[in-house]
């Protein structure tokens, strides 16, 4: 996050205050008799942006789009009716998880024939060798559980109401971030209609629980950010009240206890890293922005040392609410894994004592040491992994989505389609509106984050740190375009955040010239206001008058904001109803098939 900006004036001074001239003790003592919830009023204008107080609103919108996604996400799951793609390995290692404890080989051939009919005699104890975790496979098999193995609901239904559950949660972090039902409900909508994260939720796939994970975890994080900064105001508020002289009595702030927000985070993101491992640079990328907004804070209150307050009062125990907490959550999650002395390398440290009377990292308990291992060998498999394969895709290419990946084929479909030749076909293509506008609004969300200095921005650049980034790290191996199931909730959002700041639905963060004695209030939250060091090193407390700036804000014409709102939203879902059938694997010809594949690179 960049250095918030400095007031171009300072701040004036508080009620009942008079300035030293001098550092010593013949400067006059400085007074400040407002009561603490004056002073906390005040804290709290400079640290929290008023947020949207329609509250039935706020649910219903979020959750009328939510219902619309998972009736989108339900209907005629079943079809098709064999695995595709990737399922071949998670579904039937969901079984197995079910069955044996442990994901056990499947031997013989025709396997996936026989196991879509409810033949499941193929599966043996002996271990297979995975690498991924366990959870997402536990939660592909609640479906299995309630709906059956030998049927596509089973398969996919987890799946579908983790992507439902995604667009409801989106939606609320989008409204908390603008203040706005409107524009929250309509990124809801977006990633509702979004080819890429349509097709991610109707097919037995890890990527959408990842997704569902790191994005609730980005929505706990806001609420302690809006928690922790109330209780820091609160407890600011009563010391400065109680001293009288408008200075904090501990250089670093106060203390505001256990941020349960935050452990729930930890929890969140700790089942995300059970789904794929890359949930951890999730959890990277929100620690740094909890810290830094931490940072931000306790300089809005006044604190002295605010820069080593916000790393150590407020960074050390938010690191200790997310990496262990997340850190014990990813270690449970194997918990059939250790129950299950049959599965793959759970006796390695003990066959290895056994055999050659030691073991490496012998300190830790054997179980804990086989887990390592076989940490170690997936690490290597991901690392190496090269193999050349038809639908590979450079990271560069995924925000354009240039190389989707194709799902599902059949290219000589036995049914009256009115042509010579019928073919079926799932291709992830994401909606070229959605994803296409996108990248336009990044540009946009990129100048409110960098050049703006806008807290909401960066809110959303972080979801493209966390599940886009790191894969250019990883270019040089076998990666796909669906990998970005678990970004698409981002791009949605920064195109709602763009069309809002350009369309002036959310206030800008320029300031005019104000009297003596007013402190600016904006919409920039701890970007705006800052406090001033007095001329002997003290920060000074907020100023009793505090004015908005909002000159241009509410007096500029939004209609043109909502009309581009509403023209992408249209657009997006006429995008929607056109690639249905390629999304969905609907019997079509062959010529209307390939009309639907804009680009070359499509196919």
């Amino acid at each position: 996050m960049s250095a918030p900006p400095e007031d171009t004036e300072r701040p004036g001074p508080s009620v009942d205050t008079e300035e030293p001239t001098a550092r010593g003790t013949d400067a006059p003592e400085r007074t400040d008799h407002r009561s603490a919830a004056a002073i906390e009023a005040d804290l709290q204008s400079r640290l929290l942006r008023p947020g949207p107080t329609d509250r039935l609103w706020g649910w219903l919108g979020p959750l009328v789009v939510t219902a619309i996604a998972a009736v989108l996400r339900l209907v005629d799951l079943n079809h098709p009716t064999r695995l595709m793609f990737d399922e071949t390995y998670y579904v039937k290692q969901a079984y197995s998880l079910l069955t044996l404890g442990y994901e056990g080989e499947w031997e013989g051939e025709d396997v996936n024939d026989r196991f879509r009919v409810g033949d499941f005699s193929d599966l043996s104890t002996d271990a297979d060798y995975v690498v991924h975790p366990q959870i997402g496979k536990w939660l592909i098999a609640i479906g299995l559980r309630l709906f059956g193995a030998d049927n596509g609901a089973g398969w996919r239904f987890s799946a579908a109401i983790a992507g439902a559950a995604t667009v409801l949660v989106l939606a609320r972090v989008a409204r908390r971030l603008t203040g706005s039902t409107l524009l929250g409900s309509a990124a809801g909508l977006l990633l509702a209609v979004d080819g890429l994260h349509f097709t991610g939720s109707r097919i037995g796939l890890l990527d959408v629980f990842l997704g569902f994970f790191i994005v609730a975890a980005l929505a706990a994080v806001l609420l302690d950010r809006e928690q922790s900064r109330r209780r820091l105001a609160r407890a600011a508020a009563a010391d400065l009240a109680d001293r009288g002289d408008g200075r904090l009595s501990d250089p670093w702030g106060p203390r505001i206890g256990v941020r349960w927000w935050l452990v729930l985070a930890g929890v969140l993101l700790g089942l995300g890293g059970g789904v794929k491992w890359s949930a951890i640079y999730g959890l990277a990328v929100l620690g740094i922005l909890v810290v830094v907004w931490d940072i931000c804070a306790r300089r809005a209150v006044g604190a002295r040392l605010w820069f080593g307050a916000g790393v150590f009062r407020g960074g050390v125990p938010a690191f200790v609410a997310l990496v262990p907490v997340a850190a014990v959550t990813y270690v449970a999650g194997w918990f059939s894994w250790f129950a299950s002395p049959g599965a793959y390398l759970r006796t390695w440290a003990a066959d290895e004592i056994a055999a050659q009377g030691a073991v490496d990292r012998s300190w830790l308990p054997n179980p804990l040491n086989s887990l390592w291992e076989y940490h170690l060998r997936a690490w290597d498999f991901h690392n190496g992994l090269d193999s050349e394969h038809s639908y590979e895709a450079h990271p560069a290419g995924w925000i354009l989505q240039l190389r989707p990946t194709s799902f599902y084929w059949e290219g000589e479909v036995d049914a009256d389609c009115g042509a010579e030749r019928c073919v079926q076909v799932i291709s992830s293509v994401g909606n070229p509106v959605v994803w296409w506008v996108g990248l336009l609004g990044l540009l946009v969300v990129l100048w409110m984050a960098v050049v703006r200095r806008d807290w909401r921005g960066w809110a959303a650049l972080a979801g493209y740190a966390a599940t886009y980034l790191p894969w250019f790290a990883y270019a040089h191996r076998t990666i796909f375009t669906f990998y970005a199931i678990a970004l698409a909730p981002y791009v949605t959002l920064v195109v709602v955040l763009a069309i809002a700041w350009v369309g002036g639905l959310l206030p800008p963060l320029h300031r005019r010239a104000r009297r003596p004695g007013e402190v600016p209030v904006d919409d920039a939250d701890d970007d705006g206001a800052l406090p001033t060091p007095d001329p002997d090193g003290t920060a000074r407390a907020p100023s009793a008058v505090a004015v908005r700036e909002d000159d241009d804000a509410h007096g500029r014409d939004v209609r043109a904001g909502h009309v581009l709102l509403g023209a992408v939203c249209v657009a997006a879902v006429a995008a929607f109803v056109y690639f249905w059938p390629v999304w969905t694997g609907a019997t079509l010809p062959y010529e209307d098939w390939h009309s639907h594949m804009w680009l070359g690179s499509w196919i």
